[in-house]
């Protein structure tokens, strides 16, 4: 892959800084988590772990020419360490106890009792950790860069290693701290069976033939905003229904989705323009969601508009800026 020590070391940091800072926001703050005054705060907690880890996918990805399929992959990799291994809410039935969203999560009837797993809450936990925190933030920073910075890693040894231990140790804060695990601790099978599903991933994201990128086929390419419509109607569909129907549709969609999305990007003329809008799909789907759902913690009806409000236009101003600079470079 190409080196980095040619470019400025400011002009590598930007683009870290601003994963760094976007991933914790898009994953914690777009979908109205929080509320606006909490924002800042969120985002300078939650940066060592959800920023460190996009930061260290993207690295992996672009120094390995592993592309999307291997950032998703790994993306699906961290959602099953974070969810189950660091604040293990994927077994944890009293995680969302406290929060507004109890008597969602006390209604659940997708709770396997074997494996101690809601397979609602597994769908919402580990999607949204792969659209959210790690795909949506990676595309938008590169949709800013110019394609010749765009698939160049960002770090060299000494960046890498310091990445390494801001994501171990922002890992480790949330372990320990009782607002982050509160208190819970899986079994050993379950934590054993996490994993080994997170070897699985990486280990089949590791494999060579991501790295072989076929001839473009012939056939046309759709338009970015038709990429990202389906991307933006998978997601909403799939958020708002409950129960076995929502994991049942979601699986179903999300594999047809990806299916659609593999076959599309095989095609001639596709570029970052699709993958910005693919990005912008569960992006856009989140700031629409976000007036639906309330926050973790109790706001009143004023303070919670005023903080969807703010993250759409938020997204707004991202999504704008980020087109803007493709149709600078003429995507």
């Amino acid at each position: 892959m190409s080196d980095t020590t040619w470019e400025p070391m400011w002009r590598r940091l930007v683009p870290v800084t601003a994963l760094l800072l976007l991933a914790p926001w898009v994953a914690e703050c777009s979908w109205g988590g929080f509320a606006g005054s909490d924002m800042l705060m969120v985002v300078v907690v939650l940066a060592p772990m959800y920023g460190g880890a996009a930061i260290l996918i993207r690295e992996a990805a672009r120094r390995t020419g592993g592309g999307w399929p291997m950032i998703v992959l790994l993306a699906a990799g961290f959602g099953v360490v974070q969810a189950g291994l660091v604040d293990q809410s994927l077994f944890n039935p009293g995680f969302l106890a406290d929060t507004e969203f109890a008597d969602i999560s006390a209604a659940d009837n997708t709770r396997i009792p074997v494996l101690g797993v809601s397979a609602q809450e597994a769908i919402s936990f580990l999607g949204n950790h792969v659209a959210l925190t790690i795909c949506a933030p990676i595309a938008l920073v590169e949709s800013y860069l110019s394609p010749a910075r765009r698939l160049r890693p960002w770090l060299r040894a000494p960046g890498l290693i310091a990445v390494t231990l801001l994501y171990l140790l922002g890992s480790l804060l949330i372990f320990v701290d009782d607002s982050g695990r509160k208190g819970f601790l899986a079994s050993p099978g379950q934590l054993i069976g996490a994993a080994v599903l997170v070897l699985c991933l990486v280990v089949v994201a590791a494999l060579p033939r991501w790295r072989r990128r076929p001839a473009p086929r012939t056939a046309s390419t759709p338009r970015p905003i038709l990429a990202g419509l389906l991307v933006l109607v998978v997601y909403l569909g799939s958020s708002v229904l409950s129960g076995w129907i929502r994991v049942a549709v979601s699986v179903v969609a999300a594999a047809a989705l990806v299916a659609v999305l593999v076959r599309w990007s095989e095609r001639h003329g596709w570029g970052q323009s699709h993958v910005l809008a693919c990005a912008s799909g569960p992006l856009v789907g989140a700031a629409v969601l976000a007036y639906l759902v309330p926050p973790y913690s109790p706001a009143s009806p004023a303070q919670a508009l005023a903080s969807d409000v703010l993250v759409s236009l938020i997204v707004v101003v991202l999504l704008t800026g980020a087109s803007a600079r493709l149709r600078r470079h003429g995507e």
